[in-house]
């Protein structure tokens, strides 16, 4: 397979080009439904290559690298790889580089990843060490693939329009403070930059030209890809703005807010505003072509409204649509376009290009009937069928029609265009947090040791629960953010059950049917009404959730509770009789409870956040993961030690418990249950 600066080079002049990035899906059932999606994608949209990410110390590895098969070798599609080399053991580093060789793929973007703990662990969290300070910063990695493998591979690297902030305030970020270090990446070895998301487009503009005019000259003529973030939600957006430090400008933000609590506008607000950035970038002159980099979380619609706004995707001339021979004929009957956010721009996809066949000689002739319906619609046409041309189904016109979400298959391809992090199905190729990047604390050692110190018992790690809840604490490991709005209508609570040493980690109060457009719970379109049911997610000590677990099977307790239950052993309890027990088993057999849903004018009722079988397991491995995480900043010095035997032990006791209490008319119904 191709380099992608081979890929570039071949470009006609003036050709812009784009990449998507995907991460490997945290559940079966996601892997196989962004198969269809991946599919779909290469056909209708054409990257010029697409991206696999890498998961925190290698964490993904396997997935990641079986995703990668699948692009490079069932799709054809040029595949490049992450690989952060931090946290990461220099023999995994080594075969991943051999895997990505024996694959075909060679196309590295070479990251350093979360910043170097005190010691390494592979794939299934093994490993004390070896080889440290070796791979501390990605230049490490260039010169170590380069050293190895020659130019067989192409290198990207990371760039950061705004710069880089290591720390937790973003006013120590400084393009100056990074450009020695991106110097140092490219004099290695590197042949293209790609950067990281961003709104500000005045800042990426001096960013860039800052690169072409750099007295090294190493920047004058190298592909600098920049990095798009479709918006995919109001909250998601803020959150992934803040753990890069991407600053968004005022007037985007406002623009954003005007519609923050309907996710459907927020969607097409958002196609609005990229593809401005998009267009301005694409009308600026480089001595590339323009690229841009998507990252698409594993979702399809927004990026595909994008690219085909701002005439991003390819046409070739063998595409039916791209391919004219004759004059259309006119339709006998009129034919509704679907769109969203104004007309189509780029009209190839409803040109018609040469004679059409009409339904009824489609895919063979078939007879025309006068009845009204056919008995055989394989060999029987009615006469009005009859009279309409027929597509063939699989042009690219109508794949992109399909990942734009128009008519039947098109819902039911973007069904879960609505992502809610964890709190989405478990179906979804977009299931889990924002990035796909694996379990992470999202800090430096640094600003964890000043967030949370040395704790030295559970006590202090009561005090750290409830000081993030009271509002002192800025972000505990399980939760960058303090509490919103809505969840401080149950802080009292909340504190209450942290107090016990019940530390939550997720909850939402009742609500009854709450006009959607309420200051505080609503959300959606306007004139609707939204409901939720109370539910609390906590790490509770061994010997209390034995007690715990009694009063949840009581008769007058069962019937108004389901829960769901896991420990660091991968140990599996659930309230769901239907559901397997077994640690093995992750089968997601089990119920599904809808938490909060909304019923509004001309729509079916939406149901954004469910709990169930399959979505809390895979949860509940990362939050245990995230213990281990935090275990780990602490170095091998006396005072480390303490506070790492400390979470260690407290990581093999605890039960990570979600319990859902369905009286969603009841305002204390699970606070009065738990705290009684």
């Amino acid at each position: 397979m191709e380099k992608i600066t081979t890929k570039i080079a071949a470009l006609p002049p003036g050709t812009p080009y784009f990449s998507l990035e995907f991460f490997p899906p945290k559940t079966p059932m996601g892997s196989s439904n962004l198969r269809a999606r991946l599919d779909r994608m290469s056909h209708s949209l054409r990257p010029l290559f697409v991206t696999v990410t890498w998961g925190a110390g290698g964490s993904t590895a396997d997935r990641s690298m079986e995703l990668a098969e699948l692009c490079q070798r069932e799709l054809g599609l040029t595949t490049c790889l992450h690989l952060t080399c931090t946290n990461m053991k220099r023999d995994m580093v080594d075969r991943a580089l051999e895997d990505a060789n024996a694959l075909g793929v060679r196309n590295i973007l070479a990251l350093r990843g979360d910043p170097p703990r005190s010691d390494y662990k592979d794939g299934n969290g093994n490993g004390d060490g070896g080889a440290e300070g070796e791979f501390e910063w990605a230049v490490d990695l260039v010169r170590y693939i380069r050293k190895g493998y020659g130019d067989y591979f192409c290198i990207g690297v990371a760039a950061y329009p705004e710069g880089h902030a290591d720390e937790s305030h973003p006013e120590g970020q400084s393009l100056e403070h990074d450009l020695p270090y991106l110097v140092e990446k490219v004099g290695a070895g590197a042949d293209f930059i790609m950067t990281q998301l961003f709104f500000d487009i005045d800042a990426y503009d001096r960013f860039e030209q800052r690169l072409r005019d750099h007295e090294s000259g190493l920047f004058k003529t190298l592909p600098i890809i920049p990095g798009m973030m479709p918006i995919q939600s109001y909250q998601m957006i803020k959150r992934t703005t803040k753990l890069s430090h991407a600053k968004m400008p005022s007037k985007i933000m406002e623009r954003l807010d005007v519609v923050k609590g309907d996710d459907e506008m927020v969607k097409k607000v958002g196609v609005d505003i990229v593809s401005e950035i998009v267009t301005h970038i694409k009308n600026s002159p480089s001595p590339q072509p323009r690229g841009f980099h998507f990252y698409t979380l594993n979702l399809e619609k927004a990026v595909s409204f994008i690219l085909e706004r701002t005439k991003l995707i390819p046409c070739s001339p063998t595409d039916i649509e791209c391919a004219i021979t004759e004059e259309p004929l006119p339709l006998p009957l009129p034919l509704q376009t679907v769109s969203i956010n104004g007309p189509h721009t780029n009209d190839s996809r409803h040109r018609r290009t040469r004679r059409q066949s009409s339904v009824g000689s489609d895919p063979h002739n078939r007879i025309i009937i006068t009845a009204p319906r056919t008995s055989n619609p394989s060999y029987e046409a009615t006469g009005l069928e009859a009279g309409v041309p027929a597509e063939p189904v699989n042009t690219r016109a109508n794949t992109l029609a399909i990942s734009e979400g128009e008519g039947s298959l098109g819902r039911e391809a973007t069904w879960d265009d609505f992502p809610n992090g964890r709190w989405g199905d478990a179906r979804s190729p977009a299931y889990g947090e924002i990035d796909g990047y694996g379990v992470s604390l999202h800090m430096s050692i640094n600003q964890a040791i000043k967030l949370w110190g040395y704790p030295t018992s559970r006590d202090d790690i009561t005090d750290l629960f409830f000081r993030h809840i009271e509002g002192s604490l800025s972000a505990i490991p399980w939760n960058e953010e303090g509490l919103n709005e809505e969840t401080n209508t149950i802080k009292s609570q909340l504190l209450k059950l942290n107090q016990k040493g019940w530390w939550t980690v997720a909850s939402q109060p009742a609500v009854n049917g709450v006009r959607s457009t309420d200051q505080v719970f609503g959300w959606g379109p306007r004139n609707g009404f939204v409901f939720q049911k109370a539910f609390v997610e906590l790490f509770i000590p061994s010997s209390d959730w034995k007690i715990l677990r009694q009063k949840l099977s009581e008769e007058n307790i069962s019937s108004m509770v389901s829960w769901y239950a896991s420990n660091a052993a991968g140990d599996y309890l659930s309230s769901d009789t239907s559901s397997s027990s077994s640690s093995s088993s992750n089968s997601g057999n089990g119920s599904t409870n809808a938490v909060t849903w909304g019923a509004f004018p001309g729509k079916e009722i939406i149901t954004p956040t469910i709990i169930e079988e399959v979505s809390f397991r895979a949860w509940a491995e990362e939050a245990f993961g995230i213990w281990g995480e935090w275990g780990r900043v602490y170095g091998p010095g006396e005072k480390g030690q303490v506070s790492r035997g400390l979470i260690e032990g407290i990581k093999s006791d605890v039960w990570l418990v979600n319990i859902i209490h369905h009286g969603y008319v009841e305002k204390e119904g699970l606070w009065s249950m738990l705290l009684d």
